[in-house]
């Protein structure tokens, strides 16, 4: 399909170059011969004029000045060097066309692989929770009687699976609000201290139950973004932390003003990540075998906080060493004052 497409994108930029070049070749001829002819008649006049005062017989052209047949010539050959020369422009713009079609559809290409993954992983994460389901009643049906604790137990954890179900639907909802997210409209000033506040408000639940507590140092900073967002970009970063670290432990969130931008760093004391993995933690749906044996997820969160830090204009990276812990830092562009 992308050669295809390929093809017929090089085919209209051909009819496009071919349509330009030969109206300038035929503008460029009809002028060209059309001042050859004019100064060859004003020479033929001139010529004549001096006949008849002079009296002589036949007609000699003046030195210099072209024949019919050198302008018959001319002409034709005029004709033959725009024909050479629109084959060859048709040519190389054929290989510059067939050039400039795939830089031109290589994004778009990329963006179907991209989009048609999605819905494959989309799809097989669906399933898994779909298959628990049906696998669990179907297995109740066979039963020929079943007692109120097992109907409790099958639906305890029927709940769970539609709960997990929930999460995703919500996760690639998060997903389709960031895309659609406009990077001028709907911005507002916004402090990053009330950004982390709302986000550990979010997430408080979480540290207490895993006994996780919080040392914030804050710089005041003032970004222009969309609050929604950030907010649950910060709460995909310490949610992370919080699953990932050892209990009894400290998360450090630090927030630094660095040449007109500010640094937000979230440290935590977990497992790490290895260096295998970091290339690939933003990915959609990626989750290494070491985090799916520790926590539940479809691993889209990394995925999203990094979508909306771009959407924002800035930059996220991750520091990490396995056993120690890991540092992600967000570097948002601060409003202008």
């Amino acid at each position: 399909m992308f050669n295809l497409a390929r093809l017929k994108l090089t085919g209209w930029y051909l009819v496009i170059i071919f349509l330009i070049s030969g109206l300038f070749s035929v503008a460029f001829y009809q002028t060209s011969t059309r001042e050859i002819q004019r100064i060859l008649t004003r020479v033929q006049m001139i010529e004549k004029e001096r006949q008849r005062r002079s009296g002589e017989f036949p007609l000699v052209p003046p030195p210099g000045a072209p024949s019919i047949e050198e302008l018959e010539a001319s002409k034709q050959r005029l004709f033959v060097n725009l024909i050479f020369i629109n084959g060859f422009i048709l040519v190389v713009a054929g290989g510059a066309a067939y050039f400039l079609a795939g830089k031109t559809l290589t994004p778009i290409k990329a963006m179907v692989e991209e989009q048609n993954q999605f819905i494959t992983n989309s799809s097989h994460e669906l399933r898994t929770p779909i298959s628990t389901l049906r696998a669990e009643m179907e297995g109740s049906l066979l039963e020929k009687q079943i007692s109120d604790k097992q109907a409790r137990k099958l639906i305890q954890s029927n709940i769970e699976e539609l709960g997990k179900l929930q999460k995703l639907s919500d996760k690639l909802l998060q997903i389709a609000k960031v895309h659609n997210m406009s990077q001028k409209n709907g911005l507002a000033l916004t402090p990053v201290s009330e950004v982390i506040t709302s986000a550990l408000e979010q997430t408080n639940k979480l540290a207490k139950t895993n006994r996780i507590t919080v040392d914030l140092d804050t710089e005041e900073a003032i970004i222009q973004g969309d609050k929604e967002s950030l907010v649950g970009l910060f709460v995909i970063l310490i949610e992370n932390a919080i699953k990932y670290s050892k209990q009894n432990t400290k998360l450090h969130i630090t927030a630094k003003k660095k040449s007109g931008t500010v640094e937000i760093a979230i440290k935590d004391y977990g497992i790490g990540i290895t260096s295998e993995d970091i290339p690939h933690i933003f990915e959609r749906f990626y989750r290494s075998d070491k985090s799916r044996s520790q926590t539940e997820g479809f691993g889209l969160g990394l995925s999203i906080a990094k979508q909306v830090v771009d959407k924002h204009g800035g930059h996220i990276e991750v520091t990490s060493i396995l056993g120690k812990g890991s540092t992600f830092t967000v570097s948002l562009p601060m409003a202008q004052s």
